[in-house]
Order: structure tokens, then C-alpha cells, then sequence
């Protein structure tokens, strides 16, 4: 079973990057033996650097389920999730996640994540794109509100 759904992330990443759709990845999104959520690279067809073969498929699941915890899921994808890519599946919270192509793989073809596995390591003052805080007191304002928020959604 498992290799059926790995099966279909490979099978969008070839059909979609055929489709000029974007880069070679699929991904998608299982609960309970069935697919309720396929993705594919979409960077260069809508012009969205966050639109990763694995953001998509959470999206697409995430709409269907109406909810943001894919927790009761597994993720199934054509290459090992870049840093964007893992951040958003531990905040959806996945049971469980395959891929086929590694990260040295898709540096073979010039998709070299690296760089940002270690600027993330880096501390802020020494990352390659500035960062400088500003009107830190103001937005702790905000922070304070949420905190205080009786009827907040956790997440």
C-alpha cells in the first residue's frame, strides 16, 4: 500500500514538471488508507515560491478536512522536503512521513537546499540576508491581547 501512494507522488511530479506545471516534485497527503490530498511544484506556473509539491498537497487536504492538524495523516513525497517544506509538516503535525529522491539528489539537478538548512542553524546577525527588529514594544501589544484572548484558537 505504501508504495501505491509513493506511486502517485512520482507519478504528479513526472506528469505535473511534463505539464510545465514546475519543478519534478509530487506529494500527497493520506488518511486511513486513502488520498485526500495531492499536491505538485507549482513555483514557476503561479508565481509562488512557497507553492512546494508539499505545501500543496497540505493545502489540499487541510481544505478538505476543514482543519489545520493533519495529525491523523501521512505524507508521501517524490523528494525529502526542503526546510520550508518540514517546517509545514510538523506544524500540520503528520504521523508520518516517506519520500523517494533524497536532498542530494535534487542538489545532483541544481535544487540545492543546503544554503538554507544552514542559515537556519546561523544566528540572525550572521544570516546572508539582514534582519533588524523593529517596534518590538508594539508588537508585544499584540502578543499580550492573544495571550488574553478568551476565545482563541490554539494551534
Amino acid at each position: 500500500m505504501k508504495e501505491k501512494f509513493m506511486r502517485e507522488a512520482i507519478r504528479l511530479s513526472l506528469s505535473k514538471m511534463r505539464g510545465g506545471c514546475g519543478g519534478p516534485f509530487g506529494a500527497v497527503v493520506v488518511r486511513k488508507g486513502k488520498i485526500i490530498g495531492r499536491g505538485w511544484n507549482q513555483v514557476t506556473s503561479t508565481n509562488d515560491p512557497t507553492a512546494h509539491a508539499e505545501v500543496t498537497a497540505i493545502r489540499a487536504a487541510c481544505q478538505k478536512l476543514k482543519t489545520f492538524q493533519l495529525d491523523d495523516c501521512e505524507l508521501y513525497t517524490s523528494c525529502e522536503p526542503c526546510p520550508m517544506c518540514l517546517s509545514a509538516i510538523y506544524w500540520a503535525r503528520f504521523q508520518k512521513v516517506y519520500y523517494a529522491n533524497t536532498r542530494k539528489d535534487a542538489a545532483k539537478i541544481e535544487f540545492d537546499d543546503d544554503l538554507i538548512y544552514r542559515e537556519v542553524a546561523q544566528p540572525i546577525s550572521q544570516r546572508l540576508i539582514p534582519m533588524k527588529q523593529l517596534l518590538r514594544v508594539e508588537a508585544l501589544k499584540v502578543f499580550t491581547e492573544w495571550k488574553n484572548k478568551p476565545d482563541k484558537v490554539r494551534y
